[in-house]
């Protein structure tokens, strides 16, 4: 597995893919530090934080859009298939690469506040529960949007597919108030990403969260393990 993660880590810093990713990244958290932080004279980065869940959303389909779909377009999927790894070992490492790349992008956040303890003394337990909260969120939606890539030969079907996903997450807690349906309500309510991530920015690292964030990982590896597993037999 440790091949595969090093062979993915490496591609997306051959191409402009990685480098443009963490840019983007750099640039919004950048920009709300300087906004809410050091503009607006405050230590508190909770803000900040909460700002960049939808930036999340929206990027994290163009990191992963070419995971799987990719392999499929130029037919190394068949070699992988073929190699002497389990698909799982194959799905687990290009997922761990991608949630590496996804770690050097929110690392700006943990820049920021070192910067920021130059001159105050940040609340470090709320910065490091924020930063757990992001992370989660992050390698939930990486799952998500991997399974998605492994649908479809095309990354840019991939990337549109990841973010109507994200779009239908950010809209979901909207949708609970639309509803008349209790089950409806209480469904949406639950699945809300929204919802699950305001406690970290906050601070608050709540165990059902935490988990909630962590099942949807696994399931969502576990899927797109099926999915090679299908094609694999026809």
């Amino acid at each position: 597995m440790l091949a595969i993660v090093k062979r993915e880590f490496r591609a997306y810093f051959r191409t402009p893919l990685g480098y443009v990713f963490v840019s983007a990244f750099f640039f919004f958290s950048g920009y709300y530090f300087y906004t809410y932080n050091i503009y607006g004279n405050t230590t508190n980065m909770s803000r900040l934080f909460e700002l960049l869940f939808p930036v999340v959303l929206f990027l994290v389909p163009v990191l992963t859009m070419r995971l799987i779909s990719e392999e499929k377009r130029s037919g190394t999927d068949q070699l992988l298939l073929t190699a002497p790894l389990s698909r799982g070992a194959i799905v687990l490492g290009k997922y761990v690469a991608a949630s590496l790349v996804f770690l050097i992008a929110i690392s700006a956040t943990m820049l920021q506040a070192l910067v920021m303890a130059l001159y105050a003394a940040p609340h470090w337990p709320t910065i490091l529960g924020n930063f757990i909260g992001l992370f989660l969120l992050g390698t939930a939606l990486i799952a998500i949007c991997m399974f998605l890539s492994s649908l479809t030969e095309s990354q840019v079907i991939a990337a549109v597919a990841g973010f109507v996903v994200s779009l239908f997450l950010m809209l979901v807690d909207a949708l609970a108030l639309v509803v008349n349906q209790r089950l409806l309500q209480s469904f949406f309510r639950n699945v809300s990403f929204n919802r699950r991530y305001a406690p970290f920015s906050l601070g608050l690292l709540e165990l059902p969260h935490v988990i909630y964030f962590l099942s949807i990982a696994a399931l969502f590896v576990c899927l797109t393990t099926a999915m090679l597993d299908r094609e694999r037999w026809g």
